[in-house]
């Protein structure tokens, strides 16, 4: 497959999946150790599928969501990024949208979802079955979709997911918590990768899991956030060696445990996604004044 050219929402998005594994971020699979018997290999094949389904321009949220789900699927045999397509389908749309800025026409995005947004993404939820997912009181995935919005079917599971809560409150977690957290780390860190990796403990010590929370309880979700926030000092106000070398111990203590953070790796991706569109869409081009001295 060819790849998308820099500077394109597509081109944006895989960067951002590759750059969530390129970074040290406990529990989750990335270079410096797989875990959950998945690998890095996996999921960037995931990315390279979904990525032309994600930033198809005029499909509907829906559409995207259900086609990027459905190719990861066929690739990796197994989910591995149902998460981050949610967050990320929104955020294309929104900036192929444009008309102001990224957040604005996210939430001009969401106000616009249908019906039919609601039954793609729930035959792309059914097909992915992530772990954990179990049953609801309304809304099930597992039954006939609702006949209401897509923003409306997430807000109704907004209280127990956070990537459903993104959908009711135009996405508060990435811009209001994560953009903040990544610009501060990139400030501070030596490499793109550390600021990456304190992303994700920042993300990890602020938020329960709901990955783990699904499936082994909001209790066990707040140990781990309360495990990460005792880890501070290794990654702020930067990832040292020290803390690379605390985190990894983490990073095999999750693993250890079966606890894989997913839906805080999904945020990652979802910052990284935003951070990279607001750059290349959002930031006014310099013009070129002709015959002037540099």
């Amino acid at each position: 497959m060819t790849e998308p050219r820099p500077g394109t929402i597509e081109a944006a998005y895989i960067d951002a999946c590759r750059g969530e594994l390129q970074s040290l971020k406990p529990g989750n699979v990335h270079v410096f150790a797989g875990g959950h018997d998945m690998d890095v290999a996996l999921f960037e094949r995931s990315a390279v599928v979904s990525a032309p389904h994600i930033a198809k321009a005029g499909a509907g949220l829906g559409e995207r969501i259900e086609a990027a789900t459905l190719a990861s699927l066929d690739s990796a045999k197994c989910n591995t990024n149902l998460g981050i397509i949610l967050l990320c389908a929104p955020l294309a749309a929104g900036a192929q949208a444009g008309g102001g800025p990224l957040r604005v026409a996210l939430s001009r995005v969401l106000d616009a979802t249908t019906v039919e947004d609601t039954r793609a993404a729930y035959r792309a939820i059914a097909a992915a079955n992530p772990a954990g997912l179990g049953a609801a009181p309304a809304g099930d995935v597992h039954a006939a979709a609702p006949a209401i919005t897509l923003t409306q079917a997430m807000t109704l599971a907004r209280d127990r997911d956070r990537i459903a809560a993104a959908y009711a409150n135009d996405f508060e977690e990435v811009f209001g918590f994560a953009l903040p957290a990544l610009t501060a780390a990139r400030l501070s860190a030596s490499t793109p990768e550390r600021a990456v990796t304190a992303l994700h403990m920042a993300l990890l010590a602020e938020f329960p899991d709901s990955h783990i929370a699904r499936k082994y309880g909001l209790k066990t979700a707040e140990k781990v956030q309360d495990e990460a926030h005792e880890l501070r000092a290794s990654f702020i106000p930067a990832v040292d060696d020290g803390g690379i070398e605390r985190l990894l111990a983490f990073d095999a203590s999750l693993k250890a445990r079966g606890l894989n953070p997913g839906t805080t790796a999904d945020f990652v991706v979802a910052a990284l996604f935003a951070e990279a569109l607001l750059h290349q869409l959002f930031t006014p081009k310099r013009k070129r004044v002709v015959g002037k001295g540099v």
